[in-house]
C-alpha cells in the first residue's frame, strides 16, 4: 500500500467558457483502467450531442496505467495536455473527461492546448485535491490521573486525535503515521512511566485537503 498520495477529493464538474466555446470538466477517482474507462463512456453518453469529450486518467500505484484521447481534436491539443496537467498536480487514480460544445471561434492549435488544460487545472482546483496518508489507528488506554497530561502532549504533538472513551479508564484513539507505531508506543510509555496500554487498531486512509494550486 502506498504511504502517501494525491488525488481528486471526489467526483465533480467544472465548466469554462472560451471565445463562446463551453469546456465542462468532468473529474472523478478511478482505481483501475477498467473504473477510468467506464467513467469515460458514462460521460460520453451523457453529452453524446457534443463537439468533443476529450479524455484522460492516471491510475495504479506505479501510475503504469496513463491514457489520452483527443476525440477528434487535432492530434495533441486536448488529451496530452490533459494528462500534462493531471502529472504536473501529482494526482493518482483521477481520470478526467472534457467535453466541448463548440461556440463557432476556431481556437487553433495553441488555443486548444491551453483551454483543455486549463479546464483541467480549474476543475481540480473547483472540486479539490486531498492527500491521502496511510494512517495507524493507535488506542492508548490510560488512568483519568493521567489525562490531562497526554491529551495536552497528543493535542501539541504532530499526532491527530480521533476519538476520546470515557468509562471507568480513558482510551484516546489516535491518528499516527504507519511505519510509527514502535516510535508512538515508545513514545506514550515514557510519557505515562510505563502506565498506558496501548495497542494498535486499524489500518486506513487519512485524508487532508491540498490548498489550490
Amino acid at each position: 500500500m502506498r504511504k502517501s498520495y494525491f488525488t481528486v477529493k471526489q467526483y465533480g464538474e467544472h465548466e469554462i467558457v472560451i471565445q463562446k466555446s463551453r469546456f465542462i470538466a468532468y473529474i472523478d477517482r478511478a482505481e483501475t483502467e477498467e473504473e477510468a474507462q467506464a467513467f469515460i463512456e458514462k460521460i460520453k453518453k451523457m453529452n453524446w450531442n457534443a463537439t468533443h469529450n476529450c479524455s484522460a486518467y492516471i491510475v495504479g500505484e506505479h501510475d503504469q496505467y496513463q491514457k489520452a484521447n483527443d476525440d477528434g481534436e487535432p492530434s495533441g491539443t486536448a488529451g496530452v495536455p490533459m494528462l500534462e496537467v493531471l502529472k504536473k498536480r501529482e494526482v493518482k487514480d483521477t481520470v478526467v473527461v472534457v467535453t466541448r460544445y463548440f461556440g463557432g471561434i476556431k481556437l487553433g492549435a495553441g488555443g486548444l492546448i491551453r483551454a483543455y488544460g486549463r479546464a483541467v487545472s480549474e476543475g481540480l482546483n473547483a472540486i479539490g485535491v486531498v492527500e491521502r496518508r496511510l494512517t495507524r489507528i493507535m488506542h492508548t488506554q490510560i488512568d483519568y490521573t493521567w489525562l490531562g497530561k497526554v491529551e495536552n502532549e497528543l493535542r501539541s504533538s504532530r499526532y491527530d486525535i480521533k476519538d476520546m472513551h470515557y468509562a471507568d479508564n480513558v482510551i484516546i484513539e489516535t491518528y499516527v503515521p504507519a511505519g510509527e507505531e514502535e516510535a508512538f508506543t515508545n513514545w506514550m510509555t515514557d510519557l505515562t512511566n510505563g502506565q498506558a496500554k496501548i495497542w494498535e487498531g486499524d489500518i486506513l486512509y487519512l485524508e487532508i485537503d491540498v490548498p489550490p494550486k
